[in-house]
């Protein structure tokens, strides 16, 4: 079984990012990002509507590192400390060495490999220094964007769930993405 320990918490950098620990700063950026029509279109929540929806999620983003059980990165550019998005593991199985990832970003830095960047830096950290032995990613269907990235580091569909989760008054089907480790 995998013993985790997020304290310190473990900062990211990348050429163009810093991947820091989401604070209640942030909670007026979080708000806009979870607010944000078109980033929320395949999430599944609630959009948030107030600064305490904000912090809320920052609230339980805090706590699963503090329990150990999930870590949350927010994503900001080196030359600009300002919240831009999030990326993390929301569900970490520590008996089976494996985490769902999870990633949003402001519509206004899309298409400008923000979360590629990201995204590479954390699946490292993740098999690397977690030692996940697989990564997986669920994911609404109609999500291209989402399926276009995890395609790009080489997840593999493995399953595809019909109906099988309900929000805002309807069955949605959902498709499971994974990633083994290939140092394993």
């Amino acid at each position: 079984m995998l013993e985790l320990n997020f304290n310190p918490f473990p900062v990211l950098e990348t050429e163009r990012l810093l991947l820091r620990q989401v604070t209640m700063d942030d909670a007026p950026d979080v708000l806009i990002m979870r607010s944000d029509i078109n980033a929320m279109k395949y999430i599944g929540k609630p959009i948030s509507t107030t600064l305490d929806d904000a912090r809320d999620l920052i609230g339980r983003i805090e706590d699963g590192i503090e329990s150990n059980n999930a870590i949350g990165w927010g994503i900001s550019l080196k030359n600009n400390h300002r919240f831009i998005g999030t990326i993390g593991f929301h569900r970490i199985d520590t008996s089976n060495y494996r985490a769902e990832i999870g990633y949003m970003l402001l519509p206004e830095f899309w298409n400008k490999g923000v979360m590629s960047e990201a995204m590479n830096s954390v699946l490292d950290y993740g098999f690397k220094t977690l030692k996940f032995h697989s990564i997986f990613a669920n994911i609404d269907p109609d999500n291209l964007r989402s399926a276009a990235i995890l395609k790009k580091f080489n997840f593999v569909k493995e399953a595809y769930f019909k109906e099988n989760f309900y929000f805002n008054g309807k069955f949605t089907d959902t498709e499971i993405y994974s990633l083994l480790n290939k140092a394993d």
